[in-house]
């Protein structure tokens, strides 16, 4: 038997976030500035809230933390998670503290956090996934494209970049089905489409589809190999550029040259690990939750050379041709 969850409610398309109702007295999670949540906020219609935006991009446990020891006294209603990935991450894993229900509003559209059971907060310095657990599913979800005015093209890349290697990776994981890979290949397709063609309006969609998709099964060896560039300081969905062309590569994925095709469209640099190969090998080898469902079984010496294949920029499948 197969189980698949999703939001209770899923309330998207244009104009979403102002038709949809919220309750007073919520507690509104962000990482955004007053002067961007506040044109968020107006647009939402929403009066009676209360407003923490200090969450710090890839979050940890002490994030959490402050929430829950600030407002846990001030009796909020509910919790709304605001933002990309992180807000909806640190709303996910607070909300079980509070007792309460949360609403997750993307305001980026690549994580899927919106749709699924997984958190992702570092502890102890180290970025760690937590799921899949019922506690971390939204109870309503609201996706809107109107977020896409205004934010950064840089942001914007990572973003679709992240939605199409959660995809392509939950299609490909050993935890999959029939249901998540038809909407795992449905949301690729949609996402496929829109970057090629140049509709980023199909971004939201698309990345709702591969959250329902692989939010009930797994990522897998791109993830994983992604973590230890995340430490460093290099954005998630920049780092899946790399580290899910080379784990598609690796994999000998279907998607691998449709994947390559949408990183060329977007445009991403190179990327080079800081530290030590073996060292972050080794780093990599813990991370069970992304190895243990990868198509192909993963050794550490797999692990090392996808990481010198993208040190050394080595992004492509050789062909032998013989004469």
């Amino acid at each position: 038997m197969y189980t698949v969850r999703i939001p209770k409610i899923i309330q998207f398309g244009k104009d979403a976030i102002s038709e949809a109702e919220y309750p007073k007295n919520a507690l509104i999670v962000t990482t955004a500035p007053p002067e961007i949540s506040g044109r968020w906020l107006d647009k939402m219609g929403i009066q009676d809230y209360m407003l923490y935006d200090k969450v710090k991009p890839e979050p940890s446990i002490e994030d959490v933390n402050v929430v829950v020891s600030e407002y846990k006294g001030k009796n909020p209603s509910v919790l709304i998670g605001l933002g990309g990935g992180s807000s909806m991450d640190v709303v996910k894993y607070a909300s079980e503290e509070f007792g309460l229900e949360k609403i997750l509003i993307p305001t980026t559209f690549g994580t899927g956090a919106e749709m699924t059971t997984y958190c992702v907060l570092k502890f102890d310095g180290k970025k760690k996934l937590l799921g899949p657990e019922k506690r971390f599913l939204a109870d309503r979800a609201v996706i809107d494209s109107y977020f896409m005015d205004g934010t950064p093209e840089q942001i914007i890349k990572n973003s679709v970049c992240d939605a199409c290697a959660q995809a392509t990776e939950g299609y490909d994981s050993k935890l999959g089905n029939d249901l998540t890979r038809t909407l795992c290949k449905q949301a690729f397709d949609v996402l496929y489409d829109a970057i090629m063609n140049d509709k980023p309006e199909n971004y939201p969609y698309g990345s709702m589809l591969s959250g329902m998709g692989f939010g009930n099964c797994s990522t897998t060896l791109g993830h994983a190999l992604s973590y230890v560039f995340s430490n460093e300081g290099v954005a998630h969905g920049y780092s899946l550029s790399s580290c899910t062309t080379i784990a598609h590569k690796h994999n000998k994925s279907i998607f691998y040259e449709k994947f390559k095709e949408v990183i060329e469209k977007i445009g991403f640099d190179k990327m080079k690990l800081k530290a030590p190969v073996d060292e972050a090998a080794d780093v990599v080898m813990t991370d069970k939750g992304h190895l243990n469902p990868n198509p192909i079984p993963i050794s550490k010496e797999d692990v090392i050379k996808c990481l010198n294949d993208i040190n050394d920029g080595n992004l492509w499948m050789s062909y032998l041709i013989f004469v």
